[in-house]
């Protein structure tokens, strides 16, 4: 019993809830401060860009909105769905890969929608993993990457994964000396927050190594239709055997602007789709119909939108890559992804670590990026800037950066003085 304050009364014990270890287990979050300070900035009212977190902020296409809204007047496709998703767009998924990657899949029983690619991802690690389970995540990581594994139960070993060869070293040293072996591998190219890009040699390799060491793979795609400058990140699936060993999950968040939509989807290895199925029908009924008819017409008829989306990513990937070298900053320009990941000066990594020199930036410069700690000690010395931002607000974003390190160095030198 408790007054209207919420006291207990009468000297009672306040009750106590305690999570499930798996919660214990998960790593702290490590964006709390940024997006706290952020919060207060902006209720404030202070005009902060925001790189931090890669939130599209380009609509999708008008003949996809349309499409949507005459879905949903339809009452027939206001109640539950398959949670599988609907065939067509099963069918769709699988001709896009056919055309795009020469991979043949069955769209019953080899493709499967989700509620976006990070539920699918999260319940296939609950569906494959359990206590006792490994798996090798790249480093620096995701934080789905190690969290979703974390709420299955399993263990993370995180490998490096700047370089490819050695990387794919690292995997079958971890193999050969770990009892027992990792039960999964997940990869993510191109790689987020790193950027870090492979050739299709890499995924040849992989499922060499899958075969010969009996780990299964999960290849996160996030990043399939944002590439610059010619290059083409490859599937996963288009190694010869891939769908033995494993699955990819893609998403319609990034080239068709369609992240609050909430369309993903996993394919390749039926077995292992077949497990995320048995989760995703205990869990959820499906993606709102109406949603999926609208994903079907942004697949059959949004390439060139896709195409020119990229091209809006490259051009602002030039301006802030251009921007934060004439500052001094030491960046190589991605080949493909919605991130700059940038090297913190020598002169602020010697002054301070990357969460510290993240909160100087926000509360200082009113630009938020994201910490490169936040993605594990691999991370450290880095920030990720979002390219979501149009050409002049990334340009100012990099005035104000300037400004902001310019007037810390001047503070600096009158306390030192």
């Amino acid at each position: 019993m408790s007054s209207e304050s919420g006291h207990p009364i009468g000297g009672e014990t306040p009750f106590e809830v305690e999570y499930a270890q798996r919660v214990y287990r998960l790593p702290p979050y490590m964006f709390g401060r940024i997006n706290a300070l952020l919060y207060e900035k902006r209720v404030a009212g202070h005009d902060v860009i925001d790189l931090g977190m890669g939130n599209p902020s380009d609509p999708p296409q008008e003949f996809v909105m349309e499409k949507m809204c005459e879905a949903v007047r339809d009452e027939r496709n206001h109640g539950y769905s398959k949670s599988n998703g609907i065939r067509n767009l099963r069918r769709e998924v699988a001709g896009k890969y056919l055309k795009k990657y020469g991979v043949r899949l069955d769209p019953e029983s080899e493709v499967i929608a989700c509620l976006g690619s990070k539920e699918g991802f999260s319940h296939m690690c609950l569906a494959l993993m359990g206590p006792g389970d490994t798996a090798i995540v790249p480093a620096p990581y995701f934080p789905v990457h190690t969290y979703a594994v974390a709420l299955a139960s399993g263990n993370v070993i995180a490998l490096e994964v700047g370089d490819s060869e050695k990387f794919l070293q690292n995997i079958a040293y971890t193999c050969e000396h770990l009892y027992p072996k990792p039960k999964l591998l997940i990869l993510c190219y191109p790689h987020n927050p790193s950027t870090v890009t492979v050739e299709p040699e890499f995924f040849v390799e992989v499922v060499k190594l899958a075969k010969r060491y009996g780990f299964m793979v999960i290849s996160d795609f996030a990043y399939a239709d944002v590439a610059f400058d010619g290059y083409k990140p490859p599937s996963f699936l288009s190694a010869p055997g891939a769908s033995s060993v494993g699955v990819e999950f893609t998403t319609m968040s990034k080239g068709y602007n369609m992240a609050g939509w909430r369309v993903g989807f996993c394919a390749g290895n039926a077995e292992m789709i077949k497990g995320l199925a048995t989760i995703k029908g205990y869990y959820d009924y499906g993606m709102f119909q109406a949603i999926q008819i609208a994903a079907i017409v942004a697949l059959r008829e949004g390439d060139a939108a896709v195409e020119e989306q990229s091209k809006i990513y490259e051009s602002r990937r030039d301006v802030l890559v251009d921007g934060l070298t004439r500052l001094g900053w030491g960046v190589t320009p991605p080949k493909a992804g919605m991130f700059v990941w940038a090297k913190i000066p020598e002169v602020w990594m010697q002054r301070m670590n990357t969460m510290d020199f993240a909160m100087m930036l926000l509360e200082k410069g009113d630009v938020a990026v994201s910490p490169g700690s936040g993605f594990g000690p691999c991370g450290e010395g880095y920030v990720r800037m979002a390219m979501v931002e149009n050409e002049e607000r990334l340009r100012q974003a990099v005035r104000q950066i300037g400004r902001c390190l310019k007037q810390e160095e001047k503070e600096l030198v009158g306390t030192q003085g």
